[in-house]
């Protein structure tokens, strides 16, 4: 399995991206894959071309009107292993043993 993590937004298009992140995010969710949105991006779960499938699908989706795309890409592959969104969270949350202000 693999985690995507990015970022994605024009260039030149004004101060506040949402509106493109909006964009991206409805692509996402068609997808079916698990997601997290996050302050500064999106993690993305799921087998290596599902991934970059749907961050291709999101790039299209901001194309038409957008004639310059910054995209950041993080990605953690990791054998066997499903549903690290929760798990790696709360291995954390289970070793600080606090509360922990997290996005989920």
């Amino acid at each position: 399995m693999v985690m995507l993590d990015f970022s994605m937004a024009p260039v030149g298009q004004g101060e506040s991206v949402a509106p493109y992140v909006a964009r991206c995010l409805e692509v996402i969710a068609a997808s079916g894959l698990d997601y997290r949105l996050h302050a500064m991006g999106t993690i993305l779960e799921g087998e290596w071309e599902e991934v970059f499938a749907v961050l291709q699908r999101c790039y299209e989706a901001l194309k038409p009107d957008c004639s310059r795309i910054s995209c950041s890409i993080r990605v953690d592959y990791r054998q066997g292993s499903a549903s690290r969104l929760e798990s790696k969270v709360q291995r954390v949350r289970d070793l600080v043993k606090q509360p922990l202000k997290t996005a989920q």
